[in-house]
């Protein structure tokens, strides 16, 4: 009697451990996504606090929306983010959006009529211009900003992995 008894203990234990093992190595659900990812701010106006929660101090906060983010850290409803000049901090899920920007970087950058340097110019765009993001190919995207469409040179913003692909 004994013996069944330890027998049906092991059965469990194996069967728990089991389960344990595939809880940790099964895949994200559908409406996960990878971290390190961008995003972009939902609202006009987003709180960036020292930790996940509201009981964390705000750090700073965004006066506009649209604003590229990297998420690279998830707790519960909290993402941890990182913007362009690589400050990070807490923002609730809420006000993050799936929309893809981007934001021009360094001095003032000329979006072309084609990805080639050689082809018309569309405008010149000022540091700091945020652009909705259309497509990407090797080495340039098609982005969108105030009615222009064009492309940019990938060193010439920031927002998108250097070798991804965006259709």
């Amino acid at each position: 009697m004994i013996r069944l008894h330890t027998t049906a203990m092991l059965h469990r234990a194996l069967i728990l451990s089991l389960f344990a093992v595939a809880l940790i190595f099964a895949p994200a659900s559908a409406g996960e996504r990878p971290v390190p990812r961008f995003v972009s701010l939902k609202a006009d106006e987003v709180n960036v606090r020292v930790g996940p929660g509201k009981r964390y101090p705000v750090k700073w906060t965004y006066v506009v929306s649209g604003v590229p983010v990297e998420v690279i850290a998830e707790w519960d409803n909290w993402r941890k983010i990182r913007d362009w000049e690589g400050q990070e901090g807490w923002v609730h899920s809420a006000m993050l959006s799936s929309k893809r920007t981007v934001i021009v970087t360094g001095e003032k950058r000329t979006l072309y009529r084609r990805a080639d340097a050689t082809s018309p110019p569309v405008v010149r765009l000022r540091p700091g211009i945020i652009a909705d993001i259309e497509d990407c190919i090797e080495g340039w995207c098609r982005i969108e900003v105030r009615n222009y469409r064009g492309w940019l040179k990938r060193s010439d913003f920031w927002g998108v992995d250097p070798d991804e692909i965006i259709d």
